[in-house]
């Protein structure tokens, strides 16, 4: 029994050079990767400015669960807009040019 094994070295050939779309993507990625990054140093900046303490109010049971969320959200719609992204983005861009 004679196993064919041209499909799968077609493919193994075809994976193995990169196309302009596939950097496309991974600029994308890239991209989707800096915002969340800068997601998280808002939400440290935001933690710090936003104190869960009210004096007028006592704490309720779960109002530490519902800051963290608010802050998640917050900073996620944040992202993107503040420069760090971009600026992260294009020193990788710049690092990952370098090595190709």
């Amino acid at each position: 029994m004679k196993v064919d094994t041209s499909v799968a070295l077609q493919t193994y050939q075809n994976s193995k050079t990169p196309k302009v779309e596939d950097y496309k993507n991974d600029e994308a990625k890239l991209k989707e990767q800096t915002d969340a990054f800068e997601a998280l140093i808002l939400k440290t900046m935001l933690s710090t400015a936003i104190k869960n303490e009210d004096p007028l109010y006592p704490k309720e049971a779960g109002s530490d669960i519902y800051h963290s969320m608010y802050l998640d959200t917050l900073s996620e719609s944040l992202s993107g807009s503040f420069g760090y992204s971009e600026l992260l983005l294009g020193y990788l861009k710049e690092q990952q040019a370098g090595k190709r």
